[in-house]
Order: C-alpha cells, then sequence, then structure tokens
C-alpha cells in the first residue's frame, strides 16, 4: 500500500448550521487519520486569510480537496478570496511558482439541481464538469491533477435517510481510499465523475463473488 497520502479538505459553506448535506459530508470525514480539514468560514470570519499558513498546508499534504455548495455556478465567496490570495505567483504558477506540481486536485460538490438539469436540453444548459472548468484549469495551471469530481445531485429532494447515508458513506470511502492509495487512477481518470467509480468499485465489493 505505501505511504498514506494526506489530505487537504478546504470547506466552505457560509451557512453551516443550515446544511444537511454538507454538515454529514464533514462530520463523516473529521478525525480520520492524515487527514486535515479547514473550515474557511471559521477560520476566517472577516476574510482576513494567513496566506502563509495555508501555503505550509498544501505543501504538506497530497491531495486537495474544495468541499462546498455550488453557489452560482462556483464556489461560495470565501474559497474564491483564498483562491485569490494564497495561489500566488511563483508559488502556485509561474516560472518559479511550482509548489504544488504532482499534487491531486478533487472537487466535492452539492447542487440543488437534478442530475439532468446539467446538460443541454436541462434547465443549467452546461455539464457540471464543464461548469467546473474554472477550478480544472487553476489546478492544471499550478501543476495538479485534476480528479473527476465527486457530486451530489438534488439537495432539495434528498429527504430520506438512506439516500444521504449513502452519499455521506461514499465520500467517507472516497477520501479513505485516496489517502490509503487504494485507487486505480487511471481508470478512475476515465470517468466525468467521481461518484461512477465509487459505484463500480462498490457494486464490486458487494458482488457474491467477493462474498467470503
Amino acid at each position: 500500500m505505501g505511504k498514506p497520502n494526506r489530505i487537504l479538505i478546504l470547506f466552505a459553506h457560509p451557512a453551516l448550521e443550515k446544511s444537511r448535506i454538507n454538515r454529514q459530508l464533514i462530520k463523516a470525514v473529521r478525525g480520520m487519520d492524515y487527514i486535515t480539514i479547514r473550515d474557511l468560514y471559521e477560520q476566517y470570519p472577516n476574510f482576513h486569510i494567513n496566506v502563509k499558513l495555508e501555503q505550509e498546508l498544501l505543501l504538506a499534504h497530497d491531495i486537495i480537496v474544495f468541499q462546498h455548495p455550488f453557489y452560482w455556478y462556483s464556489s461560495p465567496a470565501i474559497l474564491k478570496e483564498w483562491q485569490d490570495l494564497v495561489l500566488e505567483h511563483d508559488f502556485a504558477y509561474g516560472n518559479n511558482g511550482t509548489a504544488l506540481h504532482g499534487k491531486k486536485f478533487l472537487s466535492a460538490i452539492t447542487t440543488g439541481g437534478s442530475e439532468e438539469a446539467y446538460c443541454r436540453q436541462g434547465h443549467n444548459y452546461f455539464t457540471i464538469r464543464e461548469l467546473l472548468a474554472p477550478f480544472e484549469q487553476t489546478a492544471r495551471l499550478c501543476g495538479m491533477e485534476y480528479l473527476p469530481p465527486f457530486v451530489i445531485h438534488g439537495t432539495h429532494q434528498l429527504r430520506e435517510a438512506h439516500q444521504l447515508a449513502r452519499y455521506v458513506d461514499h465520500y467517507r470511502s472516497a477520501i479513505a481510499m485516496f489517502r490509503d492509495n487504494m485507487i486505480e487512477w487511471e481508470q478512475l481518470l476515465q470517468h466525468k465523475h467521481l461518484n461512477h467509480y465509487l459505484e463500480q468499485v462498490i457494486n464490486k465489493l458487494e458482488s457474491p463473488l467477493h462474498v467470503q
């Protein structure tokens, strides 16, 4: 298995007390070994971001996760502020900006709209991957590998406890597999969403052929 990957989750939700989904997701991964969670709104209520500290955290981790609700086809404001300040020239990009080269980057987002809404025939026209292009290009500019995103669609329709629990279990499983290098990275990159890859892996593990 080798050395575990250290994972930094940059979490942005301006009203966590009102959140059903993100609150459960972050609770599921809190306390896991080799996982660092930065609640940006809790850490920086006045948006006074400690750039040096945040850069040191980036250097100390192998996989960077942006976890947030998908607000107006982007992120909550503090995560944009974090990017503007922390991803400096000659640190994250530019001729001498190689600090993040080789790290992996994951978007973990929740949307109110259904999966069907994110297509040419849908209400939002563009696909999720198209709308996440600024995040993917940010990762590429910084020399990072952008992974297929983890997406929870239709959060307003998730009323049944077992529906939410499955997403929460999948998220925790994904973070654990990333940490423990239990991912077939090349196979994962063939999927548009991390969710699709997870469904295949979990269904395979739950198959009667794998029951001992």
